[in-house]
């Protein structure tokens, strides 16, 4: 391609709104625009990475047995309603009426439309497994789309959907989609973990996360210092510690402790630490209210006390709950003589307090010496808290450490999940009528290609791997009103072309400093220049990655980029 006849307007400035590498890049590199918030045009070199991820993602999908497909991205809002999502999903889902009123949603996921499709076409167990995928653009309505295309309101994936008679039959395809989705993210050259998750208002368990590691990503992992073990910290499950407190048990005391709200406060003011206090929480648990108590030290986990409870929402009650529920202010909160009505649970860790401190449930007041069990009662002792850098690694080898982590791909294992709530049913082998069960697999296509561009680059720009980049070769004739170059661009652009080689000439009426400059922040693999020594035959390669400067015979380039490239 001819830069002069393609669309790539290069900025030299950082915008302003554009806080993290990929996205700066991206913009100055002529990759996208910004059209609204969240919402972006992939421009012509920006559309040729899709294509090459998105060639790799059905490549892999392919291999695994499923077949593409394409669904529509206007939903009708019964599917939803049969679901029960439409209800549930929350103010992500963008929703709008026609003009007969009749109510739809802009695909957010597909799982509705997919299943009423096959409950339609499929009657019997002889007709499973199946696997369907589908490319497509995806809407939410994100309450702040941030980092460009991490997380935008309008975004491309690929998602899939399988459809089983058994357990069996579900878990040899998740397995054989996590080894499709470990080589997708393995091809497209990114340093990623596949972390156990949390499968939020999917629904189903037995969920994976493929995290890109990276210090812009929104998501913490939780991976082992000795093992392979890894899991996003909102699932990892922490060891109880097994060295018991031996002290002796005293007798309570309530103490004044004037304006002090805050675990640190009231510790530092009571001359104890932060672990020997009670931190007591109260939520909001869909329609009930629940303590929740955790050491002072440790924060609670909603997602562990929501799948406690199989809750669809938890949250942290208000100031105004809280007062009038428990008549006093959060800052004062504690177990003793708690309301009736309300359910008091603990983490593990809070089970081996002797004399600990805890809030009187009266302003300015905390109880000291206080033992569970002796001075109030639990429900129930679980595992609420998260996981800390240093505590032992759930699998027992090792010590937690913590990374960030963008998330491009997700594994669910759904169940009947949806095929119960939409009737989705098939004959068995005694024509009894089953729920189908489900898996659902998803790849962010668009965030992908943000995560590449987030690895890969340096001062000067973009550096894509070689099989992700718009072009192989960025071909720059120094001066194009010189015949001698601007003839022997037009013989090795035409020349490489044939030789299979995607090449992107820059013939612009252009000061060479521009041209390079543009080259760097573009960032394909390999520079091709003809310069001064046009007439002998001399060309400059530059490998983009390492910087490395070669200067060849043109007889000798098409070996050249052999090497460099693998081609």
């Amino acid at each position: 391609m001819k830069q002069s006849m393609t669309f790539i307007p290069t900025l030299r400035e950082v915008p302003a709104d554009a806080e993290i590498r990929s996205h700066q890049l991206l913009l100055r590199a002529g990759y996208m625009r910004q059209n609204s918030s969240g919402v972006y045009s992939f421009l012509p070199l920006g559309k040729k990475v899709l294509q090459k991820i998105e060639q790799i993602v059905r490549e892999e999908m392919d291999n695994a047995g499923a077949v593409e497909l394409l669904m529509p991205a206007l939903q009708q809002a019964e599917f939803w309603q049969e679901s029960g999502r439409w209800y549930t999903y929350g103010p992500e889902l963008m929703r709008l009426k026609d003009r007969h009123d009749r109510e739809f949603a802009l695909g957010a996921t597909h799982e509705e439309v997919i299943t009423s499709l096959v409950r339609d076409e499929i009657k019997s167990y002889k007709r499973l497994p199946l696997t369907v995928y589908q490319i497509q653009t995806k809407f939410r309505d994100e309450k702040r789309p941030r980092f460009g295309l991490l997380r935008g309101r309008e975004f491309i994936m690929k998602d899939a959907y399988s459809f089983h008679s058994n357990q069996e039959s579900l878990d040899k395809v998740y397995q054989r989609l996590f080894a499709a989705y470990s080589n997708v993210f393995s091809r497209c050259g990114l340093d990623f973990r596949a972390v156990i998750a949390d499968s939020g208002a999917m629904g189903g368990k037995d969920t994976h996360e493929f995290m890109v590691l990276s210090e812009v990503g929104e998501d913490t992992i939780a991976y082992s210092d000795s093992s392979d073990y890894a899991a996003n910290i909102e699932m990892a499950p922490v060891l109880l510690d097994e060295v018991k407190n031996t002290d002796l048990a005293k007798e309570i005391e309530k103490v004044e402790t004037i304006g002090k709200k805050t675990i640190e406060e009231v510790a530092s003011f009571l001359q104890t630490d932060a672990k020997a206090c009670i931190k007591s929480l109260l939520f909001k648990v869909d329609e009930k209210f629940v303590l929740v108590l955790v050491r002072g030290d440790h924060e609670v986990n909603d997602i562990k006390l929501k799948n406690i409870y199989g809750a669809a929402n938890v949250d942290l009650a208000s100031a105004e709950d809280t007062k009038e529920v428990l008549g006093c202010s959060i800052g004062s909160l504690g177990p003793i003589k708690s309301a009736e009505n309300v359910e008091v649970i603990a983490d593990q860790a809070v089970e081996e307090l002797v004399n600990a401190v805890c809030g009187a449930n009266e302003e300015d007041y905390h109880y000291m010496n206080v033992n569970p069990g002796r001075d109030f009662s639990v429900s129930q002792y679980a595992d609420i808290r998260f996981i800390q850098e240093g505590d032992k690694s759930p699998d027992g080898n090792g010590l937690i450490k913590f990374a960030k982590g963008i998330e491009v791909g997700h594994v669910f294992k759904l169940g009947t999940r949806y095929s119960e709530a939409m009737n989705a049913v098939y004959l068995d082998e005694n024509g009894r009528n089953q729920p189908m069960i489900m898996g659902c697999y998803g790849i962010g296509v668009s965030r992908t290609l943000a995560a590449v561009a987030e690895q890969f680059n340096d001062e000067n720009g973009l550096l894509w791997p070689s099989n992700l980049a718009p072009y192989h070769v960025h071909l720059i004739p120094v001066n194009m009103k010189d015949e001698v170059q601007a003839a022997l661009a037009e013989e090795l652009y035409s020349s490489l072309k044939k030789q299979g080689y995607d090449v992107l000439m820059d013939d612009r009426q252009e000061r060479p400093g521009v041209k390079f400059a543009d080259s760097d922040l573009i960032g394909l693999p390999v520079r091709v220049t003809v310069g001064k020594k046009a007439s002998e035959g001399i060309i400059e390669v530059k490998i983009r990655k390492s910087g490395e400067m070669l200067e060849i015979g043109t007889d000798a380039l098409v070996e050249t980029l052999s090497e460099i490239l693998g081609k």
